[in-house]
């Protein structure tokens, strides 16, 4: 292709992935609403072959014609390997918008700058995802293998009617995803410096220590949850639970609350509440940690006129996509269009991408940068969208060409 070609074809995914960010990113679509972003995107995936299927999950009784979580599977092709797209519509709330130098939703180009909530996280990924899958499909009508998306408005919130759910109806009629492309934004300084083929582990605690409630001045009359909670609390955040491995950090522990007491000085409280939270590597497993956390507490409440409760929720098992196809493909197409070298990197907080993985997918997150995510005045770079087309498009070509 000579350098003209190449710029227009550069232009055309600027301005495609461009006007359909603009598009999705006009519609106020908070966690768990989609506020009609997947019609949009199934009219122009039907266009494109796709068969576009959405399924709605609720854990309550459903008000009017659909449930509670609107989502979207779409796959053109029958056949494998199953290349899958799969992101979020919904955002977090704006918080003031006062404090917004354009108002959220109310996409804004300035300074270089697209500038609406969600221009990050990740509305924009979903339309360089569309672009490059309208563009290769075009080009390559009688491609190998099947392209689909899975697209959900329920990860922003508490995740339990989105990807998990129409991962399970997939399974249940033994339709498998090869390969997953995540679009969060994985880019760190430029776009495609970091892509992310794996993520830790999340499990969460909360644990109430129970005592008995008295006056300070007769401490032998009462059972303070304080000071019978310190020790185990001490040695818990001191303790080495791994040392990591070639792709993950060691797993870390980390309080984030603590609450006790009346209100008034002079009374010893009942309970105290604290909750903290694992990030893990694949080096232990969530039955070692919960293991090892009790053995603590076992052993400081043994003697202890105090009690002790822990109730645990595990938000995701850590996986890893180690060097092969996919992630070889991705850095091909990243170093074609941007001529960067990637990192592969498992370091942040969780994704869809926990529901998927299990499944014996191969998974890896590449999106924008991640500088204003969930921040006020959210923005990502304009030029780095059509790149971001490309790159994906590439991807496609890696993975579905001979």
């Amino acid at each position: 292709m000579s350098d003209f070609d190449k710029n227009l074809t550069s232009q055309t995914h600027q301005q495609q992935t461009l006007d359909l960010s603009i598009a999705l990113l006009e519609r106020p679509s908070v966690t768990p609403d989609d506020d009609g972003c997947q019609d949009i995107l199934s009219e122009r995936l039907t266009q494109a072959g796709f068969d576009c299927e959405f399924m709605y999950y609720s854990d309550r009784q459903a008000k009017g014609e659909h449930a509670e979580v609107k989502n979207l599977w779409a796959r053109r092709g029958t056949t494998n390997p199953v290349i899958c797209f799969a992101g979020h519509t919904d955002v977090v709330p704006t918080g003031d918008e006062k404090n917004w130098t354009y108002p959220p939703f109310t996409p804004t180009i300035a300074d270089g700058y697209l500038w609406a909530r969600g221009a990050a996280d990740m509305k924009t990924g979903i339309a360089a995802f569309t672009v490059a899958a309208e563009r290769f499909v075009a080009n390559h009508p009688e491609h190998n293998g099947s392209i689909a998306f899975l697209i959900t408005s329920d990860e922003e919130g508490p995740s339990i009617n989105g990807t998990v759910k129409v991962i399970e109806t997939l399974e249940a009629r033994q339709e498998k995803i090869t390969y997953c492309l995540v679009g969060e934004p994985s880019s760190t300084d430029t776009l495609g410096d970091i892509i992310k083929n794996g993520r830790r582990g999340s499990l969460g605690a909360v644990l109430t220590v129970t005592g008995k409630q008295g006056h300070v001045a007769y401490p032998h009359l009462a059972s303070n949850p304080i000071h019978a909670a310190l020790s185990a609390l001490a040695e818990l955040t001191n303790a080495t639970w791994d040392n990591g491995n070639d792709y993950f950090p060691a797993t870390s522990l980390q309080i984030s609350n603590i609450n006790s007491g009346t209100g008034a000085t002079n009374v010893i409280p009942e309970t105290l509440e604290a909750v903290f939270n694992f990030r893990f590597s694949t080096e232990t497993t969530e039955d070692e940690l919960k293991a090892k956390t009790h053995a603590i507490f076992d052993k400081y409440f043994k003697d202890s006129k105090a009690s002790y409760a822990i109730h645990w929720k595990l938000s995701g098992q850590p996986f890893l996509t180690p060097e092969g196809k996919l992630v070889s493909a991705c850095q091909q197409a990243i170093k074609s269009v941007t001529g960067t070298d990637t990192t592969l990197s498992t370091s942040g907080g969780t994704s869809d991408g926990r529901f998927i993985a299990p499944t014996g997918a191969q998974v890896v997150e590449l999106g924008v940068r991640n500088a204003t995510i969930h921040q006020v005045d959210e923005k990502v770079e304009v030029d780095d969208l059509g790149k971001l087309a490309q790159i994906y498009e590439g991807i496609l070509e890696n993975l579905l060409l001979d």
